[in-house]
């Protein structure tokens, strides 16, 4: 008598080995799905709130820098007017993107002009207090200049993807409320979209992790005649002065100030583009070929928010700008706890000094690196 036993999996050499593989692409799935939820979880949110001339310079070069970093999740670029218009600055950063390999980052339309600041009131402004050497939009690539809404071929090539339909105050507004104390904000231009986020939302500031700003003037020691007879002028702070007080005396959890003081200690010299120029990812071939000899402004925010330790020395001031309308319009304005005058000036993180050699090679090795999602 033959008995018949139920046929078992592992009695099927091909179902039993398919059944296996199977099982080890699913707990792989799943381990790879975990990995990348706590990696993604154990990154840094960053909106970065920037003027984005280009396709060289400071501005291109602070975002490649937050982009590329592996401890970043940049959420959206905000783009506005500040060096060159704004609808040019988005070309150049949905430009970057696409080089950066980094179209998944929404790019979102901000301010065209200041509050109340206009290129017609600074010249008159001009014809009592003297001239104002740089202007961003308003004077910048003479004889060159365009239009606010005028966008010219771009030497690196026009970028297929487009802008979002959302404005970058709502955007501010609806991320960090979607992601309450967990988003930094970058700020590297004028202060105009922050200061329509805090109109739209006074609750804004205060739901930020932290607010990164590059920005101000105090007592910059340089022999630059651009920061000569009026040192306290800087251009950020300077072209929309109004939103730069409303964003100094809103109620930020945290403020860090990378001023005109520590920026011109560093350059963007021939070394420096060398060393991108021997890289081989995209961006960096890009960036070198672009690159301005120049101050890394807003590269300085940028890394030392992603190691603070790079600032050697750093002070605690009340900071404030000019708003009267006479000669000292858009200057920044600082004191030492005690001496503030007390009208809702904030306690702010002002860099003084760098560790600057430890300061290029992270920049340059941000610069180099493939972007990775």
């Amino acid at each position: 008598m033959v008995s018949h036993y139920p046929l078992r999996m592992c009695d099927h050499p091909t179902l039993n080995q398919r059944t296996t593989r199977a099982c080890g692409l699913a707990v792989l799935f799943v381990l790879l799905i975990l990995t990348a939820t706590a990696q993604a979880q154990g990154r840094r949110k960053v909106i970065i709130d920037q003027d984005g001339a280009g396709p060289g310079g400071t501005d291109m070069q602070a975002i490649a820098a937050l982009v590329n970093s592996p401890s970043t999740e940049v959420l959206g670029i905000c783009v506005l007017t500040g060096d060159a218009w704004r609808d040019e600055e988005i070309q150049h950063t949905l430009r970057l993107l696409e080089i950066l390999g980094r179209t998944d980052i929404p790019v979102l339309p901000g301010a065209v002009f200041p509050l109340l600041n206009s290129k017609a009131f600074v010249a008159r402004w001009e014809t009592i207090y003297g001239k104002v050497s740089y202007q961003g939009a308003w004077n910048y690539g003479r004889p060159t200049l365009h239009g606010p809404y005028d966008v010219p071929p771009l030497a690196e090539g026009t970028p297929t993807t487009k802008a979002s339909a959302e404005a970058a105050a709502a955007f501010l507004v609806r991320t960090v409320r979607q992601f309450p104390h967990e988003v930094t904000v970058y700020a590297a231009g004028p202060m105009t979209d922050l200061a329509l986020a805090i109109g739209l939302d006074p609750q804004f500031p205060e739901l930020t992790k932290e607010l990164v700003v590059m920005g101000g003037s105090i007592r910059p020691i340089t022999d630059d005649p651009q920061f000569g007879p009026s040192a306290r002028r800087e251009f950020n702070f300077w072209m929309d002065p109004e939103a730069t007080r409303m964003v100094l005396h809103a109620r930020w959890p945290r403020v860090t100030l990378t001023t005109v003081d520590i920026s011109v200690k560093t350059r963007m010299d021939t070394r420096l583009i060398g060393e991108l120029a021997r890289a081989s990812t995209p961006g960096a071939q890009y960036l070198a070929k672009y690159a301005e000899a120049s101050y890394l402004w807003d590269e300085i925010a940028a890394v030392a928010w992603l190691d603070p330790t790079l600032i050697t020395r750093s002070r605690r001031l009340y900071v404030d700008v000019d708003v009267d309308h006479g000669a000292g319009y858009g200057e920044t304005l600082a004191w030492a706890p005690g001496d503030e005058p007390g009208l809702g000036e904030q306690l702010v993180d002002v860099q003084e000094d760098l560790d600057r050699d430890r300061f290029y090679r992270m920049f340059v090795d941000l610069l180099s690196r493939a972007s990775s999602h």
